[in-house]
């Protein structure tokens, strides 16, 4: 019995250490799994700082900064940590409130992505299934996200139409992907859009800002097994306002954005590996 824990003990250190040798790429083969590893301990750990957060500032009348104070705890451990640095162009627009945010959608890596950007009083939409998910699904729960059931119209749209009256009342904003799914795309594209986010924005009365991602493939990849440090370049495209727009300009609002998205992936092309300090 004593044989088998003194195994064990010293397994679990060789595992340990195996995992840290992996992390900073000593072990190339599990660098990515080391890596994934990290970023969901990360999450974790900010789902519940955010839940804490959020506990705090609902008491305290600013529950509308939960996500926002959540998300950049998070970049700015995953920055360090991983060495992954998100570069902004036109940061301005992201201060647009309320407003319904809008942005390409490539991996889970995409919540970094969120940390860098997301604005002040915005909350994200998110599947129903989400909410009952540990750690991440409290948090999103306690600072006020709009759970939608994609499978129900119905239920959908009452989600829609309450989250609107949110947008009214409170200037809250939003922030939805459009694509709908993760489009995992190894060179730069973008998925057709869908147009929920621009009923929305249409029904509420509020400008839609688009920003988006470089593809960034070259140092994070699922299917390649892939995570190393990198810079991810973000521009922000100005504020498209709504004002007097009703459903049937939908389409017209959809294909602007779906150009200008797909104009700005191509002119950003590859997020680039970098080994330098990050300043």
């Amino acid at each position: 019995m004593v044989e088998a824990a003194a195994v064990l003990k010293h397994g679990s250190r060789g595992v340990a250490a195996a995992l840290v040798l992996g992390f900073f790429g000593v072990i190339k083969p599990l660098q990515f799994y080391s890596r994934v590893l990290v970023y969901l301990l990360l999450i974790a750990g900010c789902g519940i700082y955010g839940a804490l957060a959020s506990i705090v500032l609902t008491l305290a009348g600013k529950q509308g900064l939960s996500q926002w104070t959540t998300a950049r705890v998070f970049y700015t451990l995953a920055r360090y940590i991983l060495g992954i640095k998100v570069v902004i162009s036109n940061p301005e627009a992201l201060k647009t409130r309320p407003a319904v945010f809008v942005s390409n959608h490539q991996s889970e890596l995409d919540i970094l992505i969120l940390g860098a950007t997301f604005p002040q009083y915005c909350s994200v939409t998110a599947k129903k299934a989400l909410k009952y998910y540990p750690f991440l699904g409290w948090f999103m729960t306690l600072s006020g996200s709009v759970f939608i059931d994609r499978k129900n119209r119905s239920d959908a749209l009452k989600a829609f139409d309450s989250a609107v009256k949110k947008v009214n009342r409170d200037k809250q904003s939003v922030f939805m992907f459009p694509e709908g799914t993760r489009s995992y795309y190894q060179e730069p594209g973008l998925l057709p859009l869908k147009k929920g986010a621009f009923h929305f924005a249409v029904q509420g009365q509020v400008p839609v800002v688009p920003f988006v991602a470089s593809n960034y493939s070259k140092f994070f990849s699922f299917q390649k097994r892939i995570f190393e440090k990198g810079t991810i370049e973000i521009k922000v495209l100005d504020p498209i306002e709504t004002k007097g727009m009703t459903a049937a300009d939908v389409n017209s609002l959809y294909e602007k954005v779906q150009t200008s998205m797909k104009e700005t992936v191509d002119e950003l092309g590859y997020g680039s590996l970098y080994n330098d300090k990050l300043k």
